[in-house]
């Protein structure tokens, strides 16, 4: 008759022990540990949530946040809100036409401030693979996988490019972005604006400024468009360059 292994468990154990030890020696030789692996992962509220928080403190009003980040205030009031119903506490008080932060609210902004700043940093310091740096900027509603980006960067290797969305004209003055597809009407004075989109009145454009817009890599990118609508002009998921409005 079988005897039952009274000591099978006990090795078990003490093999699976010592895989542990081991790994955790591996980790601490590294600076980690197991016991401590969980606490590399952050916490966080919603990041569209904390941008909303953040902007509507900086400017003290929904509508100059919202202008911003290029949505609605009611947008940004419904994210504070959120964040509010989040974290349990109010961040803002809000009074007749005025906007005034907590001391909660008070409290809470220039850590999220400096974090932002420091995210803003870090991407700032890291630079696409090519010679020239080019930074589209484009209108939130827009579907990037018209513009076949990855082919574009495959193609013209010595250009950097940098996608910034969403962005608009506020961007573009600023020179956060060197070119912007934007929806509007097309006609900015000082700018060449390309159309991108068929029919007439309101449509998607690229936008560059008059001085830059005869630039190599703008060009490389215009006629990146250009051969979009020649390879299938009858393609609507592609851009297409129909008209050009100068100052």
């Amino acid at each position: 008759m079988l005897q039952p292994d009274r000591n099978r468990g006990h090795r078990l154990g003490a093999k699976h022990g010592s895989f542990a030890q081991a790994v955790e020696n591996l980790l601490q030789g590294r600076g980690r540990s197991v016991s401590n692996c969980g606490a590399m992962t952050y916490t966080l509220p919603p990041l569209n949530a904390l941008r909303a928080f953040e902007a509507a403190a900086r400017h003290l009003s929904f509508k100059l946040a919202a202008h911003e980040l290029h949505v609605t205030p009611a947008a940004v009031g419904q994210q504070v809100k959120a964040l509010e119903a989040r974290l349990g506490v109010r961040l803002f008080e809000r009074l007749h036409k005025q906007l005034i932060l907590t001391a909660a609210g008070q409290a809470y902004l220039p850590g999220i401030s400096d974090g932002f700043r420091r995210i803003a940093e870090a991407t700032s310091e890291l630079k696409p693979a090519g010679a020239v740096l080019l930074q589209v900027g484009v209108h939130g509603s827009f579907d990037l996988r018209r513009l076949e980006l990855a082919e574009f960067r495959s193609a013209h290797a010595e250009i950097g490019l940098r996608v910034l969305q969403p962005a608009g004209l506020h961007e573009l003055v600023e020179g956060k972005v060197d070119l912007l597809i934007a929806r509007g009407l097309g006609h900015h004075p000082g700018y060449r604006c390309d159309r991108i989109t068929e029919g007439s009145g309101l449509g998607d454009w690229l936008i560059a400024p008059e001085g830059t817009a005869d630039c190599p890599e703008v060009v490389s990118f215009r006629a990146w468009l250009r051969a979009l609508a020649a390879e299938n002009p009858l393609a609507n998921r592609r851009p297409r360059l129909v008209g050009v409005i100068g100052s």
